[in-house]
């Protein structure tokens, strides 16, 4: 593997960082304090996002996006993520890539605006029975001539008060498997609007203030059979090929916000003073900083290692697993170190370290949570011994 980056990667990086500290950084203790994000703001920053080129950077350049492959998208994403995570996610939007998966007229109609800027996705999925065992979702889909009829109820569905539509996951039907019946999964776009479709408030939570979280509502609510994405039972089948990366995304959102808690704990080590020198020359403080330093480093080997592998299509699932398990855990542990060894000032808003502190704990919680990563791991592990 070649570790030096490329001419093209660089400018990425040095494109992004600069944007995030010029047009985000200014507006985060305003999102911190009041949880929200006007859309007067989100127009501003989107505008500026989209004339330095980095709006809908994951999307492929056939559809209208930057093209970026994934290891270059990480590096990009990793300097996003130092941001707070509303006003990089809203603003600087990445469309979801399943939306590629759609036919040609489907890409017309929901690809086309979301690159353009002019509209939002949501992916809705989880549900208030079923998090990590989709399989287990209640929500149903049923053919009713030539329309399908969607009943059943979403949570914690990201951003779903601005999306324009949802791209939604819902039990079509079951198959008989060794271990009992299981349910079979069909993807819809569903837009706003559409009679029996309800968008609610959701929850308020610790992390990542300003980005919101919404409840979906499906009371008979009728679709045409053209909204179908990808082909009937073949919901997994399409999330599998299209959303396999996400996982490696969460990850390298995790590096920018640790690699900015251990700029700050390194600066404030080497200035402040106690007992007459530094408190970076102090062994219980140099052995922390030494020690982020180090997981991080491995964080991000994962990470880098992982989206290679994916370009090369030599990826697994462990592989994606373990980055994402790694650098989310990571994160949870340079963020506790940077407050403790800022003392009672870590824990003040005036600097960014409380907030990253809070909205590390999520990462280890969506898109799989800790656990689920460590089952895929074992799984392929335990995979040429399975009888």
């Amino acid at each position: 593997m070649d570790f030096q980056l490329s001419d093209e990667q660089q400018l990425i990086i040095d494109t992004t960082r600069a944007f995030v500290e010029n047009e985000l950084y200014p507006h985060e203790a305003a999102v911190e304090q009041s949880g929200h994000l006007e859309m007067d703001l989100i127009r501003e920053i989107q505008a500026k996002a989209i004339e330095t080129g980095l709006y809908a950077a994951n999307i492929p350049a056939e559809f209208g996006g930057a093209g970026l492959d994934t290891l270059t998208w990480l590096l990009y994403e990793k300097e996003l993520g130092r941001a707070n995570y509303a006003l990089h996610w809203t603003c600087v939007a990445r469309p979801s890539n399943i939306l590629c998966a759609g036919t040609a007229e489907q890409r017309k109609k929901y690809l086309e605006p979301c690159v353009a800027g002019k509209t939002w996705d949501c992916l809705a999925m989880t549900e208030p029975g079923a998090g990590s065992d989709l399989r287990g979702m209640k929500a149903t889909a049923k053919q009713d001539g030539s329309d399908w009829v969607l009943n059943g109820t979403k949570h914690f569905i990201s951003h779903a008060d601005i999306a324009d539509f949802s791209i939604v996951f819902m039990k079509s039907g079951e198959e008989d498997t060794p271990r009992g019946k299981r349910a079979l999964i069909t993807a819809f776009f569903v837009d706003k609007g559409t009679p029996g479709f309800t968008v609610r408030d959701g929850y308020r939570n610790v992390s990542h203030r300003g980005y919101t979280n919404a409840i979906l509502e499906f009371d008979n609510c009728r679709i045409p059979a053209e909204n179908m994405l990808g082909e009937m039972h073949k919901g997994f089948e399409v999330a599998n090929t299209w959303l396999g990366a996400t996982r490696l995304q969460v990850g390298a959102t995790c590096l920018g916000r640790a690699e900015r808690a251990f700029a700050h704990s390194v600066e404030y080590a080497a200035e402040r003073e106690q007992f007459g020198q530094p408190i970076g020359r102090f062994q219980g403080i140099s052995f922390k900083l030494a020690d982020m330093a180090t997981e991080m480093k491995a964080a991000e080997l994962m990470i880098l290692e992982a989206g290679w592998k994916y370009d090369a299509g030599t990826v697994t699932d462990a592989d994606m697993a373990m980055a994402k398990l790694k650098a989310t855990e990571m994160l949870a542990f340079v963020a506790d170190e940077a407050i403790q060894i800022h003392g009672g000032m870590g824990l003040m808003e005036e600097l960014p370290l409380e907030r990253i502190w809070r909205d590390a704990r999520i990462e280890r919680i969506w898109e799989g949570t800790s656990e689920i990563q460590r089952y895929i791991i074992s799984r392929e592990l335990q995979r040429p011994f399975a009888k």
